[in-house]
């Protein structure tokens, strides 16, 4: 028998005609081929290398997330504050915005509709300067349809979104219910107040997801309960009416009309309001997180080509410890080509396998870690589709890069030095 038939005869290893069969237990012939032996250490350093990239990966794409569920939000409507600083929070912090304004704006040529809001926050202790996503209580007017242009509705999980007749009722975000584990038909109490739960939302991802929406009217009363001036001006004989009680206002434009043109137009001719164009607002959002997106981008950047190139070598350097098993195999005959497919293979089988384990290891511990965070209202990573391809592409891309780099580097070398340099 020729070394070439000998080389296929023992199915690529290295084996003389006449030695004899090891026992295997009674695997099966393919599985003992398709799973190569020695690769524990190399798997298991791929896959903690994969879980810690495909971890941040998750971090990124949560961010990401938020950032984009925020640009929607505020390119939907036009934001309208009334002038001056107030006990208010998020678009709408600012001074009353009296009924009069609103019918001002509500005159103003290319407005569709004009919703009066308030939004006061949930803990008045907490300051909005140290939090990025403020748990809000939003009061809305629900006998008007929702101006936002791209959240026209929002979406509830369990449950009902609010009726203009309801009083006493709330529709809360999916963050703000897990932290305090409401479902609906569950009480919740604010300030002085309590309110029925009636409706979860879906999660957004983005601000409404700690929102507690309530009727108007409601929202009114808990703000008389925060703010004493307020309570000073509505007094008996006062300067307000309850009509008067609003923080602000969301605005939608008719078909055609440019939002930024006309946030400007409502600017001009009606005095004593603070507008928000949303194009203004969504390049300050930009520019606000510009520096936390680059630099998210720069250390995965940098995980990416470290993490590549120490994945890379754990698999380069454990088909070195096999040198000298391929250089008896091309003493035995195996071809350049016969050599690349079993490397390839081998790289493939061992990259593939440590880059899944790895992101299920991402995977198992991020869910556990959101699960304890989510009795805080949050969410701390965001696992796409898009995220677990890329790992599984990335794990197979490390394994023919190490596996080509490998046989190149062995192909190179005389069988005989390869058998001493092995030995």
């Amino acid at each position: 028998m020729d070394s070439r038939r000998t080389w296929e005869a023992v199915g690529g290893r290295c084996r003389r005609p006449d030695a004899p069969t090891r026992s295997t237990g009674g695997m099966p012939a393919l599985p003992r081929r398709l799973w190569p032996r020695g690769y524990l250490f190399a798997i298991t350093g791929i896959a903690v290398g994969m879980a810690g990239l495909v971890a941040l990966g998750a971090l990124a794409e949560r961010i990401s997330r938020f950032i984009e569920g925020g640009h929607r939000f505020v390119l939907g409507q036009i934001s309208v504050a009334g002038a001056g600083i107030g006990s208010g929070a998020g678009f709408t912090a600012g001074g009353l915005l009296p009924r009069r304004t609103l019918e001002a704006i509500r005159a103003v040529p290319g407005v569709r509709v004009v919703q009066a809001q308030v939004m006061v926050p949930v803990d008045p202790a907490t300051s909005e300067l140290f939090s990025i996503n403020q748990e809000l209580v939003l009061g809305v007017d629900l006998t008007v349809p929702t101006p936002n242009r791209n959240y026209p509705t929002l979406p509830v999980a369990r449950g009902r979104f609010l009726a203009p007749a309801d009083r006493g009722r709330a529709v809360v975000g999916a963050d703000f219910a897990a932290a305090r584990g409401l479902r609906p038909g569950d009480r919740l109490r604010v300030g002085d107040r309590e309110l029925e739960v009636v409706g979860i939302l879906e999660r957004l991802l983005t601000a409404p997801d700690r929102f507690a929406i309530v009727p108007l009217e409601d929202a009114r009363d808990l703000w008389l309960a925060l703010d004493p001036t307020v309570r000073f001006l509505f007094a008996p004989g006062g300067p307000v009416a309850r009509e008067d009680l609003n923080t602000g206002a969301a605005v939608g434009w008719a078909p055609g009309v440019d939002a930024d043109a006309l946030a400007a137009r409502i600017r001009r001719e009606v005095p004593g309001v603070n507008v928000a164009p949303p194009g203004e607002v969504a390049r300050r959002l930009a520019a606000s997180t510009v520096f936390f997106t680059w630099l998210l981008a720069g250390v995965g950047g940098i995980g990416l080509l470290v993490g590549g190139l120490s994945l890379s070598n754990t698999m380069a350097a454990s088909m070195f410890e096999r040198l000298r098993d391929f250089g008896i195999k091309q003493a035995l005959g195996a071809t350049d080509v016969q050599l690349l497919g079993e490397v390839l293979r081998e790289s493939l089988v061992v990259s593939l396998s440590g880059g899944v384990l790895g992101t299920l290891l991402a995977l198992g511990a991020g869910v556990a870690v959101d699960a304890r965070a989510a009795q805080a209202g949050q969410q701390l990573f965001l696992f796409t589709g898009r995220l677990l391809a890329f790992a599984v592409a990335f794990a197979a891309a490390l394994g023919v890069i190490a596996g080509t780099y490998a046989t190149t580097r062995i192909l190179r070398l005389p069988p005989a030095e390869a058998i001493r340099r092995g030995a």
